[in-house]
């Protein structure tokens, strides 16, 4: 979840579905401040460590930290000169990951077609925006926290992406690569509260609407297809703090046509590879997600 968050683009949401852990993630940070005031009142450590899911959110947190400290620096330099695969990857995970999420829809109605094309709206909408430009105050480094987060625990709708498209994305990643403590605690600080409030909201949804919550998520990865697509034409640029002209606007284009105007190598065939490679990836975990589940049923 944490290399995936890492990318403008890909949720750590996805990563939590492909695994099979992530209605128990919603449960447990949607439990976690009501178990928190029940050890205020009652005094009892055992009862807070499982009616919070204690050591499954410390296990889960202490991964996320740690690939985001160890790949941020990989990530950003796979970005930098191999940006054709790696989003070929993450187009192939968040394609399979569309398959991967109806093993767990109940019941399928006609009725789901209209959350899944809400959300597949919505999704498009969100990534064909233009990026803003935040100034790095304090405030604005607490809500981009709190936003970003709320993006990140939807699969599809990537917190980096949130984050590139408020302006804020720069400034937190150097954040994290030079340990920049002041900043980071500031944008931990909106991480939690956006956090915590996103998961009583699903928690909700999911208790009363449970498949209808899973058509608009399924809608939400489709459209965000839009941001993973390999190939894209620069259209206009802008200059960031440090004076570096980066991509304002973009469109989506064939592989043809990428090379045919002459953007660069279109390198589809190592493309397709890595595509093949991400949904043959998920396809397995997801397998050896629902044969764990099958053992520990029986």
């Amino acid at each position: 979840m944490g290399a995936a968050d890492i990318v403008p683009g890909v949720s750590g949401g996805t990563i939590a579905f492909i695994t099979g852990i992530y209605e128990r993630l919603i449960s447990a940070i949607s439990g976690f401040l009501p178990a928190l005031f029940d050890l205020l009142r009652e005094r009892s450590w055992s009862r807070f460590v499982m009616r919070s899911d204690l050591y499954f959110l410390l296990t889960l947190m202490a991964g996320i930290l740690c690939s985001i400290v160890l790949f941020a620096r990989l990530i950003s330099w796979l970005l930098l000169y191999y940006p054709i695969p790696l989003w070929s990857a993450f187009f192939g995970l968040i394609l399979a990951s569309v398959v991967v999420i109806q093993r767990y829809i109940r019941q399928r109605t006609w009725g789901q077609c209209v959350p899944l094309l809400c959300g597949l709206l919505l999704s498009w909408w969100i990534t064909s925006m233009a990026p803003a430009a935040m100034a790095a105050t304090p405030l604005n480094v607490f809500l981009s926290g709190a936003l970003a987060i709320c993006a990140m625990i939807l699969p599809g709708i990537s917190g980096s992406f949130i984050l590139v498209m408020l302006g804020s994305y720069a400034f937190v990643l150097e954040a994290i690569i030079g340990f920049d403590f002041g900043v980071l605690l500031i944008f931990a600080a909106g991480c939690l509260l956006g956090l915590l409030s996103i998961a009583q909201l699903l928690h909700w949804a999911f208790r009363e609407y449970h498949d209808f919550t899973l058509a608009f998520l399924t809608g939400v990865m489709l459209g965000a297809l839009n941001k993973v697509w390999p190939w894209r034409e620069v259209l206009s640029e802008r200059i960031n703090r440090h004076g570096e002209s980066v991509p304002l606007m973009e469109r989506n284009v064939l592989p043809s046509y990428y090379e045919q105007v002459g953007i660069g190598d279109s390198q589809w065939g190592l493309a397709l590879c890595s595509m093949v490679l991400a949904t043959v990836l998920v396809l397995a975990i997801d397998a050896w997600s629902a044969e764990s589940e099958t053992s520990v049923t029986r």
